[in-house]
């Protein structure tokens, strides 16, 4: 499978990641390598990388308790203080080898050691794969808000085995589905409609490429999320709220990402047909598409404030303004959209309902 090109690096699929990777370690003199996991994929990945890679095994470990909790500046310090402690210097890479915690939170481990040294992802969940691999995005929360502290800073390379798949519960696999689905709903109808009429996401496995190539797309468009760049965001206005609030209520089972951005999606799909015109057949049929693969969350209304108020954290909002990005119709988004707080409660009911 060839791989494909970003502005600054290439992503690798199948067998030929590896011999990438070999390759890329052969032509540059590091002067150490570290390896970088949580603790599941120090458990169920890092064995399959090194019967794959044996030079992985003499690569300095690092670790991180696994989970969206501590994806957070006190795991950061101990990265730090592990690189440090291991000898690390400015000619030194890093290798995160896990899901999008691991390479968003290694990405800006590595860009700020040392005021910057190089990394390569491996990501290991359907999400990272199809989401964290272009972009560059990397961070970690503060406290129960999603990625507020990070930079953009792209990796040497990205290595995708669907292989490290085979580790994952069905509820990962789904939740990172739910990012290929929303491709689809803003740059490709055709591809929606492909995916909507899958039977599980395991069958989605397939198509990481495709979804790949169209983030990749979007982002070579608009690097720094200047513009069109923000339509990647459909779903994560309402979803990273709704995300952050069950997060940070202890009476509350956390949502994965992608389970929050689903209901982030029905929910803007309605504000859609009530702001920038798509058709409420349209919405309905994304609903339905959705709650295929999504049961519904019960979210009571008298936790609605509470969500609200966590909007006013969102990256893409200005001036005191929040601001979405939506749908025109399936396949085509826009961005930089206001909407009433009115709409916003109607969004719920429509969900709810």
């Amino acid at each position: 499978m060839n791989p494909i090109q970003t502005a600054s690096h290439s992503v690798h699929f199948e067998e030929a990641a590896l011999g990438a990777l070999k390759t890329h370690l052969e032509e540059t003199p590091y002067s150490r390598i570290f390896l970088l996991t949580d603790s599941n994929t120090s458990r169920l990945c890092r064995p399959v990388l090194c019967e794959n890679f044996p030079e992985a095994g003499q690569w300095v470990h690092l670790g991180i308790p696994a989970g969206e909790a501590h994806k957070n500046i006190e795991s950061c310090t101990a990265v730090w203080q592990g690189l440090s402690e291991n000898g690390a210097d400015r000619q030194s890479l890093l290798v995160n080898l896990g899901g999008g915690v691991v390479t968003d939170l290694g990405g800006f481990v590595a860009s700020t050691y040392q005021r910057g040294i190089r990394f390569i992802n491996i990501p290991t969940t359907l999400l990272s794969m199809v989401d964290a691999s272009v972009g560059g995005k990397t961070g970690v929360d503060l406290g129960p808000l999603k990625n507020q502290i990070g930079v953009i800073n792209q990796p040497e390379m990205v290595l995708i085995s669907p292989t490290y798949l085979e580790t994952l519960d069905a509820r990962e696999l789904r939740s990172g589905f739910a990012e290929m689905l929303k491709h689809g709903l803003i740059r490709d109808a055709g591809y929606w409609e492909e995916l909507a009429a899958l039977e599980s996401p395991v069958e989605s496995i397939p198509h990481i490429r495709h979804s790949v190539a169209l983030k990749n797309e979007v982002v070579l468009a608009d690097p720094t999320e200047k513009n069109l760049r923000k339509i990647l965001n459909f779903g994560h206005t309402l979803g990273h709220a709704i995300e952050s609030h069950f997060l940070g209520r202890p009476d509350l089972e956390p949502l994965l990402h992608g389970e929050a951005i689903a209901i982030g999606m029905i929910m803007e799909a309605y504000i859609s047909t009530r702001i920038s015109g798509l058709g409420m057949d349209e919405c309905n049929r994304i609903r339905e598409g959705l709650l295929k693969f999504f049961p519904k969350t019960r979210i009571p209304k008298q936790q609605q404030p509470e969500i609200f108020r966590l909007l006013i954290h969102d990256k893409k909002n200005t001036h005191g303004r929040v601001l979405f990005s939506l749908l025109e119709r399936i396949g085509k988004a826009v961005y930089n959209q206001e909407v009433p707080a009115g709409i916003l409660a109607e969004a719920f009911d429509y969900y709810r309902d």
